[in-house]
């Protein structure tokens, strides 16, 4: 099928501004945002684009986001980037397995997969969030053999010893080697990407309209979100 040139054109300026932005919002950017919904051709460009670029292109409400795919380690993350980001210096697989489960712990307590969306509350508190990780932890590691995470591919166990090795200070500690210095580093990577507002002198944590979006769309049909639960050891009727 042959394309316009100014199609073509526009298609391009339209992925540009997502690669600098990773999102293209109707009302900071009208006249693309409508080149882009209300033009097949041009948004087909675009998608188009995004695929070599290893990455999906989706609408949600009024808000166009560029979404890399898990192995796109030039638009996402690499695993050797987020350990450094997120763990202490030095830190061992188990450390970024642990960070993995944190963010996994604290989607599930704000989103239940059910209705017309998903979000269930409003905040949570760093310490109750410190809490269900532990609890959480306890649970899997006590309900699971080594043969039983082998087969499942969870090591609680190890996630557990990682976790109860970061030292507590109530003092509110930065340090990646305290529990609460290890998810505050955690918290303030998602809010740098626009999931969550994290109210550090309340100690709340908030989600974003972002990734309310994302999850109600995206992440949590049935399928996935059975994933999610059985990674963290929810049963049905909890």
């Amino acid at each position: 099928m042959a394309y316009e040139l100014e199609a073509v054109k526009t298609s391009q300026e339209i992925f540009y501004y997502l690669l600098e932005h990773h999102e293209l919002r109707e009302e900071e950017e009208a006249l693309l945002y409508k080149a882009y919904t209300e033009q097949e051709e041009i948004q087909n460009l675009v998608k188009s684009q995004g695929e070599i670029a290893k990455s999906r292109i989706e609408r949600y409400d009024n808000v166009i986001y560029l979404i890399p795919e898990e192995e796109n380690n030039f638009l996402g993350f690499s695993k050797a980037q987020l350990k450094a980001a997120l763990c202490k210096s030095g830190g061992t697989d188990r450390d970024y397995y642990l960070s993995q489960f944190v963010v996994l712990t604290l989607l599930v307590e704000f989103f239940d997969g059910q209705g017309s969306s998903s979000k269930t509350r409003e905040y949570i508190r760093v310490g109750e969030l410190q809490n269900c990780i532990s609890g959480r932890l306890r649970e899997g590691a006590q309900s699971m053999d080594e043969d039983e995470e082998e087969k499942s591919g969870i090591a609680f166990s190890d996630m557990l010893e990682a976790f109860e090795a970061l030292r507590s200070d109530e003092r509110g500690s930065r340090a990646k080697t305290t529990k609460e210095g290890f998810l505050h580093h955690i918290l303030m990577f998602l809010q740098k990407q626009g999931l969550i507002e994290y109210v550090e002198q309340d100690e709340m944590i908030k989600t974003t309209k972002k990734l309310d979006n994302f999850m109600d769309w995206n992440l949590l049909n049935q399928n996935n979100y059975q994933r999610v639960l059985c990674v963290l050891g929810v049963t049905e009727d909890e």
